[in-house]
């Protein structure tokens, strides 16, 4: 969809960031209109150490930050790999010059609530973001569609990628864009495609992968989320939510599966 096929309010998307996110933002750019990024910032580690063990226990918090920590140095010895996939793929990964990008500390602050207001946008799109409380949710004056990196509602929450291949449900490498509700990945489907993973991806490379072969229904989504048009889908699939792999299990699968 071109820019001048949809209508001129503007589009929003609300992000943490990250080489992938920023090839979406730059396809939707490029084929609907110019976008504005509302960037958030990082949850702190031991925030985020603490919220998964109330949740999930302290075991499985200490195992999941031990692969979020391998994972961070992997990309670090298979930055090769990453910078030649991007290349075959012809993904742009950095903002533009120009890019609006509005930094605030969270996705669910009134920071973001103001910037949002201010630009008034016809569609706001969720990318690697906090999970947006209810009352943040309500005072969107617009769609709020997201893009999640995996096959939902089969693997809702993070990782989805690696999960259906550890799995071995290779057919369902994958990703979504949906409406967003008040669930983790259970808003209506509104865009779905699959792919296939490449020699060489890893837990370190999979989000750029599922980036490459999901520009195309993110600028479907948003364009028709600006035309009024959001028909959702029944994609017949069981919902599941999915953590970060504890290191122990990533070791094992890789050793065993070969899915690192």
């Amino acid at each position: 969809m071109a820019a001048s096929d949809s209508n001129t309010r503007p589009i929003v998307v609300v992000t943490e960031g990250g080489p992938h996110i920023w090839a979406i933002v730059n396809a939707i750019a490029d084929r609907v209109g110019p976008v504005s990024v509302i960037l958030e910032s990082a949850e702190s580690k031991k925030r985020l150490l603490i919220r998964r063990a109330r949740r999930q226990g302290w075991i499985s918090a200490i195992g999941q930050l031990g692969t979020m920590v391998l994972t961070r140095l992997g990309k670090r010895f298979l930055a090769g790999h990453a910078e030649r996939l991007i290349a075959e793929e012809k993904l742009d990964t950095e903002p533009r010059q120009g890019q609006v990008i509005i930094h605030v500390p969270s996705a669910n602050g009134p920071e973001c609530l103001e910037a949002v207001a201010r630009i008034n946008p016809g569609v706001v799109l969720l990318a690697g973001c906090r999970l947006l409380s209810k009352e943040t949710l309500a005072r969107m004056p617009c769609p709020v569609l997201n893009y999640h990196a995996g096959t939902a509602p089969k693997y809702r929450g993070m990782n989805g990628g690696y999960w259906a291949l550890a799995c071995g449900d290779q057919g369902n490498f994958g990703t979504t864009v949906h409406l967003v509700d008040a669930g983790v990945d259970t808003g209506g489907v509104l865009k779905q495609v699959r792919g296939r993973p490449k020699t060489g991806d890893t837990i370190a490379s999979y989000a750029l992968r599922q980036a490459a072969f999901s520009r195309d229904i993110c600028v479907e989504a948003v364009g028709n989320a600006l035309a009024g048009r959001l028909e959702t889908i029944d994609t017949g699939l069981p919902s599941k939510q999915w953590y970060h792999p504890t290191i122990w299990f990533y070791l094992w699968t890789g050793l065993t599966k070969r899915v690192w």
